[in-house]
């Protein structure tokens, strides 16, 4: 217990302090040197984060030592975000790394395709007109040919279409496409001049009794074709199972809910063949793939060396290994095969690193710059072993700022300089790639080839280190990072960014009227650099008034800041536009806002988009002023209500009591409330109580799984997975007369228009006659669904459950999700 607890602990903090450099034990060099032992790659394949087997990514990393990697074709950005307000394209960037803190700790590395992550679909047919199969296709052929693995393992079955989520039978259906498609040099030819064909040994199909439908039917299936192994090994150098090391790896996925309980003991796995040779051992996928440094031409000598390093480390003296691995780096340096010695340089040039226990590091003097602008670069560099290290020159990159020391690094006696470093006046911010230019609903768009399966845009500010260690001579790379201590978390690192040099912030991303009083907005402009001066300028469709239209500025503190006031009018009709900022400073012109996203166990992220304001005059009438909102798996509802008018109070579970809620005109439950608020079942009593003396209470999306409460309503309600994923899906009214459909609020098909991403989710299955279903739905080929929207007279109040999904509809102010809202809350008034 006491080695699980540190090995927590040491993981744990390491990911608290998610950009701070990574500092190797001697039992991780170790285990590099397994790793730099063996010449065998394993290719995962799946459809969003999390649908990865942890498990396997660190048995075939940790236990076989192979280079593993997880290729999820999209971002997770049609997901729902359990730990914040963040959704599409802000959502994806945390669970992109979400995915990267996990392989940190499984030890694979992780890639993309261009596949955007528009929502639930129901088959692979959907999924591959949405996202372009042939431009899906042809990333994943890059990424098999860029990585090239010896084996690809896919997560879902690709003969069984319709049977689950269509992403992921897609990404199987094109993984089998790919396998062979990868070693053809007529398929996807244009890659061919940054890499070369490839044909992978095996594929596999990741199968487990839950694709048989339960054990009985798994255990009775025939296994003829299949290979099974352990995966709960355990690990002394590292004091974890490899399922504990999984359970923690998968663990990271937050803001999907999905932390792990570490298990120990056998955990058998199969892999079903789909392509290749079935291997004659039953439980090993290299078995007949020569994985030793013999597969390479000129690679026994190095083997030799290496096999003689790997067994006379020195746990206590890592660095009495460094003239035999800087043997091994020379040598390498001679490789034909050029795939395998970029990996194989880029891998023992860290355990180099590690076992002299050298220390490299350029910190800027601030966390951001703006291109053309100077700033100072402090550089730090310690030999901590014997080994004759001379540090001859230090590089900054992009504008190549030198250094010559030409300084003899002795053991533990550190050397400090600084250099003046100025950013270009054409380099590009730090931005994420995928999201640079417009995409479509399926698909980021992406032109750079080399740019395409990376997880992250990669840093062009960095350092690099020019070393002469024992006569060989070696650079090591740095990124420039901005340190700083924290009275909390001490040293804490960030990533140093290039941004504009003058942010445009909106309070909000949608405003809405409802009649046709003016509202006064706040623009607040911060300046990136010293002395900003210049003229705001606003944009607006026609109808729209804005005053003042332009308004001057100036800052004299790179982080300060100055809020201007406009007042807008909204025309006299519905209408909707977008009011577009500009900053005009020094004769150019600047739009874009700098969004900062921030959570404990991830890097803060940046996002720079276009600065721009959703106006929406809305035709919209309510009753009732005063709600009560109980926040579930966040969402922005009560921010979205404020807008059309309502006074909306947050209350605690502790504060739910009914003389609290009679103060109400309604009380709304925020989406998955009853998933994630344990406590609630000790309220639903009062909940319903409240109704039945009159009150109006409102349901939104739950999952059928994880309920903290047997009965959801004062009623008989069941939930079920129906789900409408076609957001334009014909809308029939089965109660066209009910007062849900009619007041304050005429609704008609109209009010249904211009929805995003879907109809609604987990939508009831079975219901009590109490109950009147308001609206029918489906998808093509399929029932109708009626249980969206329901509405039950229970006492002298109204209970309400719906899965429609107005938490997507309101950021994107869909004025008819609005009306409806409005009708539902103003029922019984």
């Amino acid at each position: 217990m006491r080695k699980l607890f540190l090995a927590l602990f040491i993981l744990c903090f390491s990911l608290s302090h998610a950009q701070a450099p990574e500092k190797w034990s001697s039992a991780e060099i170790y285990n590099q040197i397994k790793k730099l032992n063996f010449l065998g790659s394993v290719l995962y394949i799946a459809a969003h984060p999390d649908d990865e087997n942890t498990r396997l990514i660190s048995y075939f990393s940790n236990e076989k030592h192979a280079r593993t990697a997880y290729l999820s074709l999209t971002r997770g950005d049609g997901g729902q975000n359990l730990i914040g307000p963040e959704l599409r394209e802000q959502l994806g960037l945390i669970r992109t790394q979400e995915l990267l803190a996990a392989r940190k700790i499984d030890g694979g590395e992780q890639f993309f395709t261009r596949a955007n992550d528009f929502g639930y679909s129901k088959t692979p047919s959907e999924t591959l007109e949405i996202w372009n199969k042939k431009e899906v296709l042809s990333d994943v052929v890059w990424i098999i040919r860029k990585f090239r693995p010896d084996v690809i393992i896919n997560r879902f079955d690709h003969r069984t279409p319709g049977s689950t989520h269509g992403h992921h039978t897609s990404s199987a259906i094109l993984s089998v496409e790919a396998f062979d498609l990868a070693g053809s040099i007529t398929a996807f030819d244009e890659q061919l001049e940054y890499v070369n064909t490839f044909e992978p040994k095996r594929l596999f199909f990741n199968t487990s009794p839950w694709f048989y439908g339960g054990s009985e039917a798994f255990k009775a299936a025939d296994k003829s074709n299949f290979i099974s192994f352990d995966t709960g090994n355990y690990f002394p150098l590292k004091g974890l199972s490899n399922t504990e090391i999984a359970s923690i790896s998968r663990s990271q996925h937050r803001s999907q809910g999905f932390g792990s309980t570490g298990s120990r003991g056998t955990q058998i796995e199969y892999l079903e063949l789909l392509e290749g040779d079935l291997p004659a051992e039953n439980s090993d996928v290299f078995e007949g793939i020569d994985t030793s440094w013999n597969r390479l031409k000129g690679g026994k000598e190095i083997g030799n060396i290496l096999a003689e390093v790997e067994n006379n480390f020195e746990f206590t003296n890592p660095s009495k290994s460094l003239p035999q691995l800087l043997e091994a780096y020379e040598l390498i340096q001679k490789l034909e095969d050029a795939h395998w010695r970029e990996i194989k340089t880029s891998q023992i040039k860290k355990i180099i690193y590690a076992a002299s226990g050298m220390f490299l590091e350029a910190v800027a003097d601030k966390p951001s710059a703006t291109p053309s602008e100077e700033l100072g670069v402090s550089l730090e560099a310690i030999n901590r072993s014997d080994a004759n290290i001379l540090l001859t020159s230090v590089e900054l990159t992009p504008n190549n700022s030198v250094l010559k020391p030409q300084v003899n690094l002795l053991n533990n006696a550190g050397w400090e300089s600084n250099l003046t470093f100025k950013i270009p006046e054409t380099a590009n911010y730090t931005n994420p790639y995928w999201l640079e230019q417009e995409g479509s609903m399926g698909m980021y768009a992406v032109k750079d080839q080399n740019l395409k399966g990376l997880p992250e845009t990669p840093l062009t500010t960095r350092a690099t280190f020019h070393l002469n260690i024992n006569g060989t001579e070696i650079s090591f790379e740095k990124p420039v990072v901005y340190k700083f201590n924290d009275n909390v978390y001490g040293e804490t690192y960030k990533n140093f960014e290039v941004v504009p040099p003058v942010d445009i912030k909106f309070q909000e991303d949608v405003l809405i009227f409802n009649n046709q009083d003016p509202k006064e907005i706040i623009i607040q402009v911060t300046a990136k650099t010293e002395n900003i001066t210049g003229v705001l300028d606003l944009k607006a469709g026609p109808g729209w008034k804005i005053e003042p239209v332009k308004t001057n500025f100036s800052i004299s503190q790179a982080g300060g800041s100055e809020k201007l006031k406009f007042r807008i009018t909204p025309p006299e009709t519905q209408n909707e536009t977008r009011l577009l900022p500009e900053a005009t400073v020094k004769g150019k012109v600047y739009n874009q806002n700098l969004i900062e996203i921030n959570y404990d166990h991830i890097p803060d992220l940046n996002l720079i988009k276009t600065a721009s304001l959703k106006l929406v005059k809305l035709d919209i009438k309510k009753k009732g002023n005063h709600i009560a909102y109980i926040e579930g798996a966040g969402d922005i509802v009560p921010e979205s209500l404020e807008q059309i008018g309502y006074n909306v109070t947050k209350i605690a579970i502790s504060d739910i009591s009914m003389s609290n809620l009679m103060d109400f005109d309604a009380v709304v439950l925020g989406i998955r409330a009853y998933n994630v608020l344990d406590a609630l079942k000790y309220k639903q009593d009062i909940l319903h109580d409240y109704v039945k003396k009159g009150g109006t209470m409102i349901v939104q999306y739950n999952t059928n799984r994880g309920l903290v409460v047997n009965d959801l309503s004062p009623y008989k309600l069941n939930l079920s997975r129906d789900r409408v994923t076609n957001e334009k899906s014909e809308i029939q009214f089965l109660a066209p007369d009910h007062p849900v459909l009619n007041s304050p609020n005429k609704i008609s098909r109209a009010d249904f228009e211009g929805w995003v991403q879907e109809r609604g989710l987990y939508f009831p299955g079975s219901w009590d006659e109490n109950f009147t279903a308001i609206l029918s739905m489906h998808d093509s080929g399929e029932t109708p669904k009626h249980g969206s929207l329901l509405v039950a007279k229970y006492g002298d109040g109204h209970y309400i459950y719906t899965g429609l999904s107005f938490f997507r509809q309101f950021p994107e102010a869909v004025p008819g999700a609005f009306r409806l809202f409005a009708n539902l809350i103003s029922i019984g008034k």
